[in-house]
């Protein structure tokens, strides 16, 4: 699951300093502010129930990938399980709702508004009369004031992650009344619910050795339903149990073990009990949504079915080539254990929506073949985004649309398709710019020598990958022909029943290295189909460096990266399809600037203005020559993109920052360095009677209300997608 009600600040890290270039963009109008609000593509999917049918007690074993390295969600190496503690134990003035935008939690806050403009801006926070810590000391404004310090970047000792917003207050004072925060604001801030959202105990934000240290892997006051009782890394276990001073309504379950599962083991870990509710692939879904029918076993005859067929039914079934190259006992022992997980299976079923992220094509402008403007935006009008996203999610039974925004999506009130700044799916078009920029088809080409690197962006010194003609690690090109016929296209598989279909969306998420925030989806495969002549330019054929992870759970990278290079492959772009392990895939390519063509997913944030910053920017030279790009592994903004997020980040009117929002969005993809391309997956695997709880979409889990249904109480069917 995704990150909800935290916000993007909760994962979002420290800039990296590396070489970058930038381009100007046409001046664009935004769109309107009469224009009809959007609405989620998909809603939550979570067993909802009303309270009283939930049991009273119990214990619910959520999977997380990790135990989390820190319970501090400020910190740099803070992850989803971070986000997860601290949203059922700690306060959080606002939460996201359904469509992604930030409500206040009656939990912590009676009210909280501007109450002056000038010449400050002041915030008045009036807190809940019953809210209190877990050791009974009232919540305040010496917790704001303690938050304010350690997060303003002004005292180096702490080791906060980000400031954005903290470094814009003034001073923070008690109001009238002990339950009564002002904040007052140096400089107008229109983002200013996104803070205090976790709030942490000034025992906590007091000292800077409280800060770094202190939250690692305990927290010993809280404020939520839930209090944390311990971090067992041993187990690989967080347990949290009821907090019995919390003062709204009781949590259901006695217990939330949050417990480390990596994710190509959840769908055993489901069957054999070790948890009862986890993030999965579509491959897991399918195994969760077959289990329900009646199946078929190849073990019937005994020991008389033959080897062969064993290996037919085990490769139609999934199975890995390992297991299905072993020997027949062997084999026959791996298709005994899938069949008993088939029956455990029965007690689950898949929720499923779409996920507050979008999935990217990332062009790496720093330098090579994509710094010109006018190569990139071929590559985007030859893409059609509307294929890639049906190849996705239609198998999903999800609405297949295409994202139309780099800052918001559909539901969030900043949302509107800026696509148009680009232009739709164009061949000729396509072809117009690469022309244009001096790249002719069938043009002479200068022979690659053995052993030397594709055309495009420069590798990092960290590179290690193995060459291949296109098995799990290495690199092939894409548009040759030679290599075309060798590889079977993504339709192709699909009309044969294999990973075209039910296996698009194995989306699995990577939180690596140095690009924290950003997440990737995993894998590749090499496509065929139609090809023109390469293009080329003095004596260098137009071949792009595609990096993508080698991971399991890759069947969507392997779709999708396989559609984008034919689609390439028809305007005679090639494609050098490279593949490195997960563990360095950001560190080393992303981050690095070492790739031409990347795939991997962002977070949506109900504050685009301070979130999306970071990741859009204008890499800003430094004296030593380095560049600091913070989150834009692209490497490419613009000036007018800057202004329009601070205008954005000052106006105090909603209506002129979510028009600035759109026009900086317009911007961006005139840039054509990041081309969105759908909205990712959200599947759940939950165990039946698990209600109020799964795939949640936008919203922030509720999780006093999470629990296992009551005998004889019945589930209301799931929320239909709205197109």
């Amino acid at each position: 699951m995704s990150h909800h009600g935290v916000g993007l600040r909760a994962v979002l890290r420290p800039a990296v300093f590396l070489t970058a270039g930038a381009l100007a963009v046409p001046l664009l109008a935004g769109c309107g502010s009469d224009e009809e609000a959007s609405r989620p593509l998909a809603g939550q999917d979570i067993g909802l129930v009303a309270r009283d049918k939930v049991t009273e007690g119990g214990t619910l074993k959520w999977a997380v990938d990790a135990v989390p390295e820190t319970l501090n969600t400020y910190q740099a190496d803070a992850d989803a399980g971070t986000t997860r503690v601290a949203q059922a134990v700690l306060p959080s003035m606002f939460r996201s709702d359904a469509n992604g935008r930030p409500v206040a939690n009656p939990a912590y806050l009676e009210s909280a508004k501007v109450i002056e403009t000038e010449p400050r801006q002041v915030v008045l926070y009036k807190l809940n009369q019953q809210a209190v810590w877990s050791d009974g000391r009232e919540i305040g404004a010496a917790d704001f004031a303690a938050q304010w310090r350690a997060l303003s970047g002004k005292d180096s000792a702490y080791w906060t992650a980000r400031n954005a917003g903290y470094d814009r207050i003034e001073k923070i004072e008690r109001g009238s009344g002990d339950l009564q925060v002002r904040v007052t604001f140096s400089r107008p801030y229109a983002d200013w619910k996104s803070l205090f959202s976790p709030l942490y105990p000034k025992d906590v934000m007091g000292t800077p050795d409280a800060f770094n240290d202190g939250a690692r892997r305990k927290l010993a006051v809280t404020a939520g339903p839930f209090k944390v009782e311990k971090v067992d890394t041993a187990k690989k276990d967080v347990v949290l149990t009821r907090n019995p001073r919390w003062w709204g309504s009781p949590a259901k379950l006695n217990e939330l073990v949050l417990h480390a599962v990596d994710r190509d083991k959840r769908v055993s870990a489901l069957a054999d009990g070790t948890v009862q509710i986890a993030d999965i692939d579509s491959a897991d879904a399918e195994r969760i949504k077959a289990a329900s029918g009646s199946g078929g076993s190849p073990l019937r005859g005994g020991g008389k079915t033959s080897a062969s067929k064993l290996r037919s039914w085990a490769l139609a079934h999934g199975f890995d080539a390992e297991q299905v190259k072993a020997g027949k006992k062997k084999l026959r022992k791996a298709i005994t254990r899938y069949l008993e997980q088939q029956q455990e299976l029965r007690a689950f079923g898949v929720r499923k929506s779409l996920e507050p992220a979008y999935t990217q094509l990332a062009l790496n402008g720093a330098g090579g073949m994509l710094a010109d403007e006018r190569v990139r935006r071929g590559v985007a009008r030859a893409l059609d985004r509307e294929e890639l996203a049906k190849a996705v999610l239609t198998p999903l039974g999800l609405p297949a649309v295409p994202v139309g925004s780099h800052l918001a999506l559909s539901g969030q009130d900043a949302y509107a398709d800026g696509s148009g700044a680009l232009g739709g799916p164009d061949v000729k078009e396509a072809q117009a710019l690469l022309t244009d920029a001096g790249w002719v088809a069938g043009g002479p080409v200068k022979e690659q020598k053995q052993g030397e690197k594709a055309a495009g962006a420069e590798r990092g010194k960290g590179d290690k990958e193995k060459k291949s003609d296109g098995g799990k690690d290495g690199e092939y090109i894409v548009g040759e022909d030679d290599k075309a016929k060798q590889h079977e296209s993504a339709e192709e598989r699909g009309e044969k029943g294999d990973e075209g279909g039910k296996h698009l969306a194995q989306d699995g998420r990577q939180y690596t290295g140095g690009a924290p925030g950003a997440y990737a989806p995993q894998g590749t495969a090499a496509p065929a189909g139609a090809v023109t002549a390469p293009l080329a330019k003095n004596g260098k054929a137009l071949d792009l460096r595609f990096v993508l992870p080698s991971g399991p759970g890759s069947a969507t990278l392997d779709t999708v990266a396989a559609r984008i290079s034919a689609m390439l492959a028809k305007v005679g772009i090639r494609t050098t399809v490279t593949k490195v392990s997960d563990e360095s895939y950001f560190k080393d390519h992303i981050a690095s600037g070492d790739y031409d063509l990347a795939l991997y997913s962002w977070p949506s944030s109900a504050f685009p203005a301070t979130d999306a910053r970071p990741i859009y920017g204008k890499p800003i030279p430094a004296a030593d020559g380095s560049v600091n790009i913070e989150q834009n592994y692209t490497r490419v903004g613009t000036d007018q993109v800057d202004q329009l997020f601070d205008q954005a980040a000052t106006t105090l009117d909603e209506g002129e920052a979510r028009d600035l929002i759109r026009k900086a969005d317009s911007r961006i993809w005139a840039a054509a360095a990041s081309i969105p391309l759908y909205q990712r997956p959200e599947l759940v695997g939950v165990r039946k009677d698990v209600v109020n709880a799964g795939a949640f979409g936008f919203r922030t889990p509720v999780y006093e209300d999470m629990g296992f249904l009551k005998k004889g109480a019945k589930i209301a069917p799931g929320p239909t997608a709205t197109k």
